[in-house]
């Protein structure tokens, strides 16, 4: 069985080494190495990490990832290729797919679609189905804060509701699973989908603001 979270996690990193550290991502004002910092920090700083959570600590991890970043870049993403440290519960499969399929598969997409020529990428059937499972399983966290229903839709036709009806009704986000992954997680510009629903449904929810945290 393919492991995706490491599958995309060595993609990713293959991809950062050949643009180098100063290439733009969708995640503005990062570059590649502000990115391969911030992944870093998540596998081995929980005391850093925290701050992705809690506002207060916010300033201190931008300080840490900026001076992660400044530091040598092939090493670094080396650090992220090797994954995380074997003292933390990620090093295990089960919970390495869980936690990271879909963080290295959106910042994947991150670094990708930020270069010039970029095209979409066509996911095997597995690593789809992997792609939606996650995407269901995070889809209420996502979507917490819409003021409006949403149902994903697949180009299958296979539904899923990610956020029960609003006052302003309902909206259905269509496109293949790695579109409605990027929507989801806020990637909203560059995610190639289609909505059905009230005009004012469909500008809510591309108003809103969807995130994990």
């Amino acid at each position: 069985m393919t492991n995706y979270a490491q599958a995309e996690r060595h993609a990713l990193c293959d991809l950062m080494l050949r643009l180098g550290p100063d290439a733009p991502t969708l995640c503005h004002p990062w570059r590649t190495r502000e990115l391969a910092a911030h992944l870093r920090i998540r596998e081995t700083r929980p005391d850093l990490a925290i701050g992705m959570l809690i506002k207060p600590l916010e300033g201190r991890l931008d300080s840490a990832t900026e001076s992660m970043a400044q530091g040598d870049f092939e090493a670094l993403v080396t650090d992220v290729r090797n994954g995380p440290p074997k003292w933390t519960p990620a090093k295990l499969s089960l919970i390495d797919q869980a936690i990271n399929t879909m963080e290295f598969f959106i910042h994947h997409e991150d670094v990708l679609r930020a270069q010039p020529d970029w095209r979409p990428r066509v996911l095997t059937p597995g690593h789809e189905v992997t792609v939606w499972g996650a995407l269901v399983q995070a889809s209420m966290l996502l979507y917490r804060r819409a003021e409006v229903g949403v149902i994903l839709e697949t180009p299958l036709r296979i539904q899923h509701p990610a956020h029960g009806p609003g006052q302003a009704g309902t909206v259905v986000i269509k496109g293949p699973v790695s579109e409605l992954a990027l929507f989801s997680y806020g990637r909203k510009d560059v995610a190639q989908v289609s909505f059905d629903g009230p005009s004012s449904a469909v500008a809510a929810i591309k108003a809103a603001r969807l995130s994990m945290p």
